[in-house]
């Protein structure tokens, strides 16, 4: 037998039954971006590696981006993740826009990293930022719509938390301890990778960072207080607004919260699934209010979030919370071919119904009737269509309920109303 030439490492196939499901995620993240008045937008899949090494922090362009050399000479990247691109596309245009802008996009990313359960190195993911507006209420509003969305697919506070911090507050208490500034950003990993270190690890990190001990005991201080957020405006704004948008059952402070990236400047946060088998990261994201700048445009703040489809879908997966195939799009109505000679019938039939706005079937040969209907049983068609030497000799359609059994002969110019009629009723369990 001939070797089956596999997909690449990291990617995967959409089958149709999958593709639903992505294309439900998408449609739900659709749903909620056009209800706060968020604007889809779209970038290249394709930028110059200088966009991102100047922007995204070392780890991200030297370790897991897809780089190469084109054909011109210049070295250019698969997008690992879009703010840069983001930012790069409002700074082109940054005289002409209306601010603030509230934009969204969902689309396909790559990063080498080993692909394990929830991660690949093809990946899709929503991106929604709100560009132009620096205050606490702004951050808040982004993370309603991350709430909103939750609690669209059915996960509950119990089930899922947003974790809250603000890097102008940890920056205010590392200077607190003394640590020189050039070090922040080392700490803010530090602090970001407790989590995913065991104790003894992490002590010998901080120790190698230069953190005497005096220093690192303040810091575990700091990350056991609950209560630090009082002690930022931000995040009193923040927490404010949060209450009139009615979010705050899925928010929680936790001082742990850095993000890694270097270009966040104020609130970060990052969802997490506390339910079930995915104590995780379900996402991350932030204020950065310096990129703009950074890519040659004028300073403008903005604050958003990044959610990949993988974690998500099988969070959902577990918790039951997938539609079921018939929530997903499918055929539901499938005309039959009688004979050869009734087959011209047929097709004028499914044409007919068609441009009458119904998404309709026919079986493409010439086949018996039972086949016909246990191949629409099996693709999930509900209502099959006869049109054989009787139907057409008394200008009649027969209907047949796969669900249920029944059927029925109606008028031809009377076939798509019954059939409206039919589908608004419910399938036989």
């Amino acid at each position: 037998m001939k070797k089956l030439i596999s997909s690449i490492k990291g990617t995967r196939d959409f089958y149709p039954e999958d593709m639903a499901i992505r294309n439900w995620l998408y449609g739900v993240m659709r749903r909620v971006s056009e209800s706060f008045g968020y604007q889809e937008y779209e970038g290249p899949f394709l930028e110059s590696l200088e966009l991102y090494a100047a922007k995204s922090g070392d780890e991200l362009v030297r370790e897991q981006s897809y780089v190469f050399r084109d054909r011109g000479g210049d070295m250019v990247t698969l997008r690992p993740e879009l703010t840069p691109t983001l930012v790069r596309m409002i700074a082109q245009r940054q005289q002409q826009l209306t601010y603030p802008l509230r934009w969204w996009s969902w689309g396909p990313f790559w990063r080498y990293e080993r692909p394990q359960k929830g991660r690949a190195r093809e990946f899709f993911q929503w991106n929604i930022d709100l560009i132009g507006v620096a205050s606490p209420e702004a951050d808040a509003e982004i993370v309603a719509t991350l709430a909103t969305f939750f609690n669209l697919v059915g996960l509950t506070p119990n089930q899922v938390t947003i974790k809250i911090n603000n890097r102008r507050l940890m920056n205010a208490q590392m200077e607190k301890l003394g640590i020189p500034t050039e070090r922040w950003g080392a700490v803010s990993q530090l602090i970001d990778r407790q989590d995913k270190m065991q104790a003894a690890e992490w002590d010998a990190y901080a120790k190698d960072l230069g953190l005497n001990p005096s220093q690192l005991s303040g810091l575990k201080a700091v990350l056991q207080n609950y209560e630090l957020w009082q002690e930022s405006e931000e995040l009193i704004g923040f927490f404010k607004a949060a209450q009139a948008l009615s979010i705050q059952e899925y928010l929680t402070y936790d001082p742990r919260i850095m993000r890694g990236l270097a270009y966040y400047t104020g609130t970060v946060f990052e969802a997490w699934a506390i339910t079930g088998e995915f104590h995780r990261a379900i996402l991350g994201g932030g204020r950065y209010d310096n990129l703009m700048a950074a890519v040659g445009g004028e300073p403008l703040p903005g604050v958003g979030y990044a959610m990949g489809d993988m974690v998500i879908t099988l969070l959902l997966k577990e918790l039951g919370l997938i539609p079921g195939k018939e929530a997903l799009p499918s055929p539901q109505i499938m005309v039959t071919v009688f004979d050869k000679d009734h087959l011209p019938a047929s097709l004028s039939l499914a044409t007919e119904l068609r441009r009458a706005g119904l998404k309709v079937i026919s079986y493409p040969e010439i086949a018996k009737l039972p086949r016909q209907f246990r191949y629409a049983d099996r693709i999930g068609v509900r209502l099959t269509l006869v049109v054989g030497p009787d139907e057409v000799a008394n200008g009649r359609v027969t209907i047949k309920d796969l669900s249920t059994g029944n059927q029925q002969a109606v008028a031809r110019k009377e076939v798509a109303s019954a059939i409206r009629k039919i589908l608004e009723s419910p399938q036989a369990s």
